[in-house]
């Protein structure tokens, strides 16, 4: 009961706080640091054992770096190398020293200087990338940058945690075999890590789709993360890093989009946590004491960030992205937190000058949002934001999602393929997924009718769907799921049958195809020409009745549903189509009757 006491709590301040902040244009991210606050030791008290809670909501931060392996192929990664070691290395190694000489200003010692200078010139992964997608800016080139600087501090992450205990006081240095021994065990690890991943996670998502259990489904993916996660922390290699690497392996697999539908609101609601932790972290009695030497810190901190970033962006980019970029990475980030904690157990820094730091950190966050809105307030109708080449969609969005590519998806993905267009094929059977992907297809497990689904698959930057999913309740449901969350999208479906047209005609789906009707009337055309029918005039008789039928189909739209309606107007039909067919023979035969010179009369 506890447990669900404790959930309750979360849960409330969330839903009570969160969208308050949206409305006031605040954004979430604020939000759950207040709603944190309000909640935690220093505001009603709620909660006052904050590390048992930073712990849990540390695996937001994990599924995060999941889900971004899986958006960054190895491929693309590759050619992010620039970006990475150059921008971010750059970013760290001048942010970090003039962060070093402004903490020894202060008063800190060398070694501790360095680690708070180095820690704090780390930004939020988590802060910075839910930030950017809430504004839609992950897309423009700062946010790729910021993309790229984030990741390096991520890498560099790794040797400041081991570097730690080696400044700390009365620290014995190791021996060589040990310093080999713990090098060994992180190489070991990242190789099991690279050849599972690589060769052994996709049977086993392969045998687990097979059992069409969601479930499942989404259990195995949880314990892929997890798995990684902690194979990777027992050798002191961070957590989220591993979580990073794994989905980078399967960014190329099939089960690519269904993962990272599966995984989307567990990754939500833990960051949600992450956030509201650091926000119960505040040590507002301290804040209170020491008010005027924290906000010097706070504006100095984002200060010296936002203008080593700004001066970086210029190198490559204009003076709007640039901006864009000290905007986004002003703040310290969760990396500080573990750091500064290690800091504490090697007696590099004090518990006071620890909680000193926490707290700059997180004011730096819950500034970062404030930032971005008088940026925006300022620069509001006076300051037009110039388009770049940069900017525009990357040419691997695909803005054509083929939802089931059984014989009738295959026909259109091959005919696009030919046209080299782009598209995201999804299919719910892993044995199809399988077998077509074995002749070079581009295709993804996953049930189109999920919502999670189509937004892993970047329905909201699609065009035009293809519906060509065979069953029929789930075809409707992913045109309703479509139309709904998704109307600027074109809508091209098949339908198996008239019922199943009407059917999809009530969704608001009017560009529909009934999957055997062209084909059964090209059989119907050779048929004719086979009983001695000229092939013209075949011709014009299946064009005449696919004419007819297609126009009574919307006609009789509205009547569908009664049974007896139906049979009448189907009478009338088929008698109307009878007469026309008649006409057409009288006026034909007309056409034959010789004038009276001997030759024909024009029809």
């Amino acid at each position: 009961m506890e447990f669900l006491s404790q959930a309750a709590v979360f849960f409330g301040a969330a839903v009570i706080i969160v969208p308050i902040f949206r409305r006031l244009g605040l954004g979430a991210v604020l939000g759950y640091l207040a709603a944190g606050t309000l909640i935690g030791p220093y505001g009603l008290k709620l909660f006052t054992d904050v590390g048992d809670i930073v712990h849990t909501a540390e695996l937001g931060v994990v599924l995060l770096l999941f889900i971004i392996g899986l958006e960054l192929q190895p491929s693309r990664l590759w050619t992010m190398r620039t970006a990475v070691f150059g921008l971010g290395g750059a970013q760290v190694a001048i942010t970090g020293l003039l962060l070093t000489a402004a903490a020894m200003a202060l008063g800190l010692g060398a070694r501790t200087a360095v680690v708070a200078g180095i820690s704090l010139a780390f930004s939020s992964t988590a802060f910075v990338l839910q930030t950017l997608a809430e504004r839609g800016e992950l897309k423009d080139r700062h946010g790729r940058a910021a993309f790229a600087i984030l990741l390096f501090q991520d890498l560099a992450a790794i040797p400041m945690l081991a570097v730690v205990p080696l400044l700390g006081a009365g620290y014995a240095i190791a021996s060589a075999s040990s310093i080999i021994l713990n090098v060994t065990k992180i190489v070991a690890v990242l190789t099991v890590v690279v050849i599972g991943g690589t060769y052994l996670l996709r049977p086993v998502l392969r045998s687990v789709a097979k059992t069409r259990t969601p479930e499942l489904f989404t259990a195995t993916a949880l314990l892929i993360v997890a798995g990684t996660a902690l194979l990777m922390d027992s050798v002191g290699i961070s957590m989220a890093l591993g979580a990073f690497l794994a989905g980078v392996l399967l960014a190329n697999s099939e089960y690519r989009h269904e993962l990272e539908a599966d995984i989307e609101p567990f990754k939500g609601l833990l960051l949600g946590l992450f956030f509201m932790s650091v926000g119960m972290g505040l040590n507002l009695a301290l804040l209170r004491a020491q008010f005027g030497t924290i906000a010097l810190m706070v504006l100095g901190l984002m200060a010296i960030k936002s203008g080593v970033l700004f001066g970086l962006g210029r190198v490559r980019m204009n003076t709007h992205s640039a901006k864009g970029l000290a905007l986004a990475l002003p703040q310290g980030g969760e990396f500080a937190f573990v750091i500064f904690t290690a800091a504490a157990a090697a007696e590099l820094m004090t518990a006071e000058v620890q909680q000193l730091l926490v707290l700059v950190v997180s004011l730096s966050m819950a500034g970062t949002p404030l930032l971005g809105l008088v940026n925006d307030w300022m620069t509001r109708g006076f300051v037009a934001p110039p388009s770049e080449p940069y900017n525009v969609a990357p040419p691997d969005e695909r803005q054509v999602i083929i939802a089931g590519f059984g014989r009738f998806g295959q026909i259109v993905g091959r005919v696009l393929a030919a046209k080299k267009i782009p598209f995201t094929a999804l299919d719910v059977s892993a044995e199809h997924v399988d077998f077509v992907r074995q002749f070079g297809a581009e295709i993804y497990y996953g049930d189109a009718s999920r919502l999670d689904l189509l937004r892993a698959a970047k329905a909201d930057k699609a065009k035009v769907l293809v519906l060509a999913v065979d069953d029929v309740e789930a075809s409707l449901r992913t045109a309703e799921a479509v139309r709904k969350h998704f109307p600027h999208i074109t809508v091209v479906a098949r339908a198996r049958n008239r019922q199943h047209a009407y059917r999809l005609m009530d969704l608001g789906v009017t560009l529909l195809r009934r999957e055997t009707f062209l084909s059964s009337l090209d059989v119907a055309r050779q048929v004719l020409i086979g009983l001695g029918m000229r092939p013209k005039d075949a011709e014009h008789t299946v064009r005449t009745f696919q004419a007819h039928d297609e126009k009574r189909l919307f006609e009789h739209h509205n009547y569908y549903t009664d049974q007896e309606k139906m049979k009448s107007l189907a009478k009338d039909s088929a008698k109307e189509l009878e007469e026309m067919f008649a006409r057409d023979a009288i006026e034909q035969a007309a056409s034959q009757i010789p004038d009276d010179d001997g030759r024909q009369q024009a029809a």
